[in-house]
C-alpha cells in the first residue's frame, strides 16, 4: 500500500494501525497462503483483490523468509515445555501448520538448549535436537484438497501417526483450526494468545487456555483435557 499499491490505497479500509495482530489471528491465521491472503485482502476491502492474492501472498512470503533466516522471532515458552513434556509423556506429536513456512521456524529452535537454559531433562534430548526433529510426524506446508477448517490436514496427521482421531487432540490458536479438529472427530486445545478466549470457546474448543503451561499433561496420557491444578 505504500509502494505499488499507492494507487488504490484510499480506495480501501487499510491503515498501517488497523492491521492488528489480533486481525492478523482472527482473519488470516490457520489458513493456506492464497487463502489467507485473499481473506486479508477482502478485510480491508482492497479493490480486485482475487487479481492481487498472488502479489500479495509473494510480498508477505519474502518478508516472512529474510524475517526467519535473520532470526527475528522467539518461540513461546509454554509451547516449548508442552513439546517437552508431552513427548516425555510418550504420546506421539504430529506438526501439521497450514503454513509452508513451518519448517524454516522449527528447525531454527534447538529444543537441547532450550532445555538447558530452564534445568529439564528428558531422555529423549540429545545434543542438536530442534524443534522439527521432535515430531513424530510432519505434515506441515502440504498442498491438501481443501484447506482448515476442514479436517484433512489433521486427518491426515492422525493417519500417518497411526492413531485414530477420536485419540487425537489438536492444539490451536486459529478459529479455523479448532473448526477443522472438532470436524475431524477430534478434542480441541484452543491456545488464547490474542485475547480471544471467547472466539475459541464460541468454536466448542474442549479446554481453553491463554498458556499451554495451564494443560495437565499426566491427565492427557488418561484422555483427559484438563486444566492443570494450581
Amino acid at each position: 500500500m505504500e509502494s505499488d499499491w499507492a494507487d488504490i490505497r484510499d480506495q480501501s479500509s487499510w491503515s498501517d494501525d488497523r492491521f492488528t495482530p489480533q486481525v492478523y489471528q482472527q482473519v488470516m491465521s490457520g489458513k493456506p497462503r492464497a487463502a489467507g491472503a485473499l481473506a486479508a485482502l477482502e478485510y480491508f476491502a482492497v479493490p480486485d483483490a482475487e487479481d492481487r492474492v498472488e502479489a500479495y501472498g509473494a510480498y508477505k512470503q519474502d518478508m516472512v523468509v529474510k524475517l526467519i533466516e535473520a532470526g527475528e522471532f522467539e518461540a513461546y515458552p509454554d509451547a516449548l515445555r508442552f513439546v517437552l513434556a508431552v513427548k516425555g509423556a510418550g504420546i506421539p506429536i504430529a506438526a501439521a501448520s497450514s503454513s509452508k513456512n513451518a519448517g524454516l521456524f522449527l528447525r531454527q529452535i534447538r529444543l537441547d538448549t532450550f532445555a538447558e537454559q530452564n534445568g529439564l531433562s528428558y531422555d529423549f534430548l540429545s545434543p542438536g535436537l530442534n524443534l522439527l526433529d521432535s515430531f513424530d510426524v510432519d505434515i506441515s506446508g502440504r498442498d491438501f484438497a481443501q484447506g482448515k477448517p476442514h479436517p484433512e490436514i489433521f486427518l491426515t496427521g492422525a493417519s500417518e501417526l497411526g492413531v485414530p482421531p477420536e485419540d487425537c487432540f489438536v492444539v490451536e490458536d486459529a478459529a479455523s483450526g479448532v473448526q477443522a479438529a472438532k470436524a475431524g472427530g477430534m478434542a480441541a486445545i484452543g491456545l488464547a494468545r490474542a485475547d480471544d478466549e471467547k472466539l475459541l470457546a464460541a468454536e466448542r474448543a474442549d479446554l481453553v487456555v491463554t498458556s499451554l503451561d495451564e494443560v495437565d499433561v499426566t491427565a492427557l496420557g488418561r484422555h483427559e483435557l484438563v486444566r492443570r491444578a494450581s
